[in-house]
């Protein structure tokens, strides 16, 4: 029997519709945290063994030949452009169309994708390449636990896996998974019965961690779900800061008894809406985490974590913004560093005064009408390198970051003892290494700040002796009845047990 052949290919982008940069087809290219755009054998011999989910796939395609395409993913932003969608989408969808004989499709995608012409991107490539392979040949798709799934989108994919944890430490197993779904579909012969659902409500993001309750009790119900009929049940918890009608939570189930896999994927539905007073969203004021951290910090052995969850560039977030920083060094923080601040230029002019060099910098702020104009201090450059090292950490662990020049400055404060350090290509901190290639070890700090949300959990609330997550500026608005929606269906609430939104569009809730 011959092996099938197997095109695999992926195109991600978490979009936030509140943020200000945009996300043109360069963004791809560059990479950052993740590798840059691939095509062709550059797919396998760069992304296979990382964990992210086309590199699970590959390693458990043991029995499959596989046709490798195009992969690109940039950091999260504002919309991508219709230039970069096409482009990419196109490169995939023409790349699949010249494979002969396929005999099924893996796609990598994120499920938060809005374009300038398309509010679900992710439905959007479907339906192209639909428009090559026609509606039968299967198609497996992986997606981010933060995705914002529409009904077209779950009409068009065969059969999709989700990762169960956020920090996201699954990713590959994701993409694993994805693959044992796509090869019992290929040995049936035969698509797989499927139901989706959406929730009433749409989660904070602060209140989706599977390291704390209720999220890891209803991701850990999932498995649970499987036999009898049912091959598969996950669900995306959404991505808040996207005001596009798809906006929140849906479960996807899948398996070969309709009735099964209804009453899976009802089974979740109604466990998420029986949590919805658990999941509320902790963030305190800048001022009170910081004060909480110093009174903490004067006799705990171990550091004090806190996150800036609002400039989570993770989120969309610019990363630049100076709150939470402006409040250590007014506060008088000992022993405190807070980072990555997304700041080339000051970066480059840390380059240029060289280790030991002192001078006045103006960091961050460049997006005024977030909140925080840039911070002006006296700063000594303490540490630089070029951006380029090995994360270690159980999420990014294994890959190569490019986050171009990088510095770690002390302000000089007589009042403070603040190490900020600032990058060129814009990420979140979600590991450590951000911090100790710049010869930084954050065990030793009594206060760590990181521009993350809830990523960040995974490699540093082991050494931690608290995190607080603090509301400071920032275009990743986490306080859902606040945010200026304008678009989504009319009925869902903001916020578990927060007033419904009353726009004028709709969308029904399950197939």
């Amino acid at each position: 029997m011959n092996r099938p052949r197997i095109a695999i290919a992926g195109f991600q982008h978490e979009t936030n519709t509140f943020t200000p940069i945009p996300t043109p087809f360069e963004t791809f290219e560059a990479g950052g945290a993740w590798p840059g755009l691939q095509t062709g054998s550059g797919v396998i011999d760069t992304l296979a063994g990382l964990n992210i989910p086309i590199g699970g796939f590959i390693d458990a395609a043991d029995e499959f030949d596989l046709m490798p395409i195009a992969w690109a993913a940039a950091e999260p932003g504002s919309y991508v452009t219709d230039d970069a969608f096409d482009k990419i989408s196109g490169m995939i969808a023409d790349g699949i169309a010249a494979t002969n004989d396929v005999d099924g499709v893996y796609l990598d995608l994120h499920g938060a994708m809005v374009t300038q012409s398309h509010d679900d991107g992710e439905a959007e490539i479907l339906r192209r390449i639909r428009e090559v392979t026609g509606s039968e040949l299967p198609i497996a798709v992986s997606l981010d636990l933060h995705g914002n799934m529409s009904r077209e989108f779950a009409e068009r994919a065969s059969v999709t896996t989700i990762y169960r944890t956020y920090p996201h430490i699954d990713m590959a197993e994701t993409g694993a998974r994805a693959c044992k779904l796509l090869r019992e579909e290929l040995r049936r012969g035969e698509p797989f019965a499927k139901a989706w659902r959406q929730l009433d409500y749409i989660v904070p993001i602060q209140a989706q961690s599977t390291r704390r309750e209720p999220g890891a009790r209803l991701y850990g119900m999932l498995p649970g779900l499987e036999g009898n009929g049912v091959s598969s049940v996950d669900f995306v918890f959404g991505f808040p800061p996207a005001d596009v009608p798809a906006c929140g939570c849906s479960v996807f189930s899948y398996g070969t008894d309709q009735n099964a896999v209804d009453a899976a994927a009802d089974t979740i539905l109604a466990a998420l809406k029986a949590a919805e007073d658990e999941l509320h969203n902790p963030l305190v004021p800048a001022a009170d985490a910081v004060a909480d951290a110093m009174t903490v910090a004067c006799e705990a052995s171990r550091p004090v974590l806190i996150a800036d969850a609002q400039d989570n560039p993770g989120a969309g977030a610019t990363g630049d913004t100076t709150g939470l920083l402006a409040t250590l060094i007014e506060a008088g923080a000992q022993s405190a560093v807070i980072g990555m601040f997304w700041d080339p230029e000051t970066a480059l002019q840390a380059h240029a005064a060289g280790i030991g060099g002192e001078l006045d910098v103006a960091i961050g702020g460049r997006y005024p009408q977030l909140g925080t104009g840039p911070l002006k201090a006296r700063v000594r450059i303490e540490a630089l390198s070029d951006g380029c090292f090995v994360f270690t950490g159980p999420m990014y662990g294994g890959a190569t970051a490019n986050l171009g020049p990088m510095a770690a400055l002390r302000i000089l404060d007589d009042g403070a003892d603040v190490t900020v350090v600032v990058g060129s290509n814009r990420t979140q901190n979600a590991d450590q290494a951000i911090f100790t290639h710049l010869n930084i070890q954050p065990p030793d700090q009594a206060i760590v700040c990181v521009k993350s949300a809830v990523h960040f959990l995974a490699d540093y609330e082991p050494i931690a002796e608290k995190v607080i997550f603090a509301e400071s500026p920032g275009a990743n608005p986490c306080q859902l009845d606040r945010i200026p929606f304008t678009r989504l269906r009319q009925g869902v609430r903001l916020g578990p047990n927060g007033p419904a939104f009353s726009g004028s569009t709709r969308s029904s809730l399950s197939v």
